[in-house]
């Protein structure tokens, strides 16, 4: 059966990783997957990724982080999902718990998280936020 909202499919996985103290959790490969898990990394939500066959198919085995026994992400949500896309100027992008947190933004310039966007002054479809 197909996915009809795969980004959403694999910050699932994840949020059900977390709850269950896995070390690691295994997704399907997409290039947008891909490029999330690279702003999730960059920002020191999640250890690391990387790409491994699933039978015919590849998969992402990602890396879960914790920090003194705590999950690193405490909540993860979709905001712009298949019936409702969300959209936003660099300037008008949601802050997460007043910047603690961060928004993936997918721009023209690639997925960024909102503060990467606003640097660069880019808006674009609001993916999800983190915290």
């Amino acid at each position: 059966m197909p996915l009809t909202d795969p980004l959403g499919d694999m910050l699932t996985r994840i949020r059900n990783g977390q709850q269950a103290r896995k070390d690691s959790v295994v997704s399907p490969a997409s290039k947008l997957r891909a490029r999330v898990l690279d702003v999730l990394q960059r920002e020191g939500y999640i250890r690391g990724y990387s790409e491994e066959a699933l039978g015919a198919h590849k998969g992402l085995r990602i890396e879960l982080k914790y920090f003194e026994g705590q999950p690193a992400i405490r909540h993860v949500s979709r905001i712009s999902k298949p019936g409702r896309r969300v959209y936003s100027g660099s300037q008008e992008l949601p802050r997460v718990r007043n910047g603690l947190g961060i928004t993936i933004v997918s721009t023209p310039r690639g997925v960024l998280s909102d503060a990467e966007a606003r640097d660069q002054n880019v808006g674009g479809e609001v993916l999800a936020e983190v915290f």
